[in-house]
């Protein structure tokens, strides 16, 4: 009877396609159709990898806003349960406006090397106005919605963190007399989670789509147009990413690199097929909390980054972008200006609410420093494919804040860091079955 059952064992385990191979079976898939559709001039397999693509983009920011509110709302009470939560609160944002800087300096130090807007072939009427546009009035007063249902609506990520963050420090002062309604927000974004996660699965054929759209509809030749501004982004992205945290992880919370990419890379791959910090966010937690960080702090601290703490789009991007404009416009810019795009920077990412693209930051931008807006214009037919890399180093700087910060106050697991490793869209650790 145990031979029997020792013999059957075997039949019982199955090969299991790791995600990040489908999503690497995607990105190349996508690639494929995409040249296909484009070299031969497809027109019904363009049509179907958009409708892929967006179908997909649209499934994530369908959870959104919901997402947004009841996850900053929880995040802000559970704070509660942590010893120093003030500290720890002021902590993290301390090391979001340290990263920040550090890589808008990345950013400037590269566009002004390369001079990304040098032998383009584009001139000033190539641009025209964006449709969406930030400014400092709009950006403050924006913050404030004019009511409770306008934000959800039209997506104002900035205004559902503000009711969020209200209604949380609320439930806060009223104690007791909250508990119904704090119960209700965990439940809801429990569910909201559970069904973000069967999104996140058909992440590999969303990669299809998108990245195949992205190759269909732009092609070769408009990469290389913009072959330097590219590879300035995806450069000074990496420079951050595999660069400016690793030492921070060594240095300042002393422990392994290449531990923490082990632990956090199915977000960040994640991120940068989808191009949403907050689409991402469930995911980001989890690797979070699987890296060591508590999951009391964790709660808190990847909802604030995720709609906050943006290296990629609101740090390097608009420091490479606002150069490589100056220079489509002839215009000068000096230490005055460089210093106004690095106040933008760790000031105003909160602007780009960690949705799908960089628009209302970079307007934020060139409005601060008096360059035409016209100019976004010139970078919105290349924008998708530098949301990639920009959505990866966001997402793998809301991962790296919070385990520094947990190192720095002692607090975190290191035996958990050490064995950081599953997939983040396993609902709970595998377990060896008995024959």
């Amino acid at each position: 009877m145990s031979v029997s059952a020792t013999s059957q064992a075997p039949a019982k385990a199955s090969f299991k396609f790791p995600f990040w191979a489908q999503i690497i079976t995607g990105l190349v898939l996508g690639v494929l159709f995409g040249w296909l559709a484009k070299s031969q001039d497809i027109s019904w397999l363009k049509t179907t990898l958009e409708q892929v693509g967006d179908t997909f983009v649209q499934l994530l920011k369908l959870a959104v806003a919901p997402l947004v509110f009841f996850a900053i709302l929880v995040s802000i009470t559970n704070l509660r349960k942590v010893n120093n939560a003030a500290r720890l609160a002021s902590r993290t944002l301390l090391w979001f406006m340290i990263t920040s800087l550090i890589a808008v300096g990345i950013g400037l130090a590269i566009g002004l090397l390369t001079n990304p807007g040098a032998g383009t072939g584009l001139t000033p009427q190539d641009g025209k106005l964006p449709k969406k546009t930030g400014s400092w009035i709009d950006f403050l007063t924006g913050i404030v919605p004019t009511d409770v249902v306008t934000p959800f609506t039209e997506l104002n990520v900035l205004q559902i963190v503000f009711m969020a963050a209200v209604a949380g420090i609320a439930a806060l002062q009223l104690g007791a007399k909250a508990q119904p309604v704090l119960s209700l927000a965990e439940s809801v974004l429990e569910l909201l989670q559970k069904a973000l996660w069967w999104v996140i699965r058909l992440a590999p054929i969303g990669t299809v789509g998108l990245i195949g759209t992205a190759i269909a509809t732009y092609g070769w030749d408009l990469i290389g147009k913009y072959a330097t501004f590219t590879a300035d982004v995806y450069v000074g992205s990496a420079l951050v990413m595999f660069g400016v945290y690793p030492l921070l992880l060594a240095t300042v919370a002393k422990v392994s690199p290449v531990q923490f990419f082990k632990g956090a890379w199915p977000a960040i791959q994640l991120a940068f097929v989808s191009r949403s910090s907050v689409g991402t966010m469930p995911v980001t937690q989890k690797v979070t909390e699987r890296l060591g960080v508590p999951k009391e702090y964790a709660s808190f601290a990847v909802p604030f980054g995720a709609t906050t703490k943006m290296d990629g789009c609101a740090a390097i991007y608009p420091a490479l972008a606002a150069i490589f404009i100056a220079q489509i416009f002839d215009v000068q810019l000096g230490i005055k200006e460089y210093v106004l795009i690095a106040f933008v920077s760790v000031i105003g990412s909160a602007a780009t609410a960690g949705l799908t693209g960089a628009t209302v930051m970079l307007t934020l931008t060139l409005s601060t420093l008096g360059l035409p807006l016209e100019g976004v214009g010139l970078l919105m037919a290349i924008d998708p494919i530098l949301d990639m890399m920009r959505t990866a180093t966001n997402v793998a700087g809301q991962a790296v804040v919070p385990v520094i910060v947990s190192a720095r106050e002692g607090i975190l697991d290191k035996e958990a860091y050490g064995a950081a490793s599953s997939s983040p869209l396993d609902e709970r650790p595998a377990v060896a079955v008995a024959a």
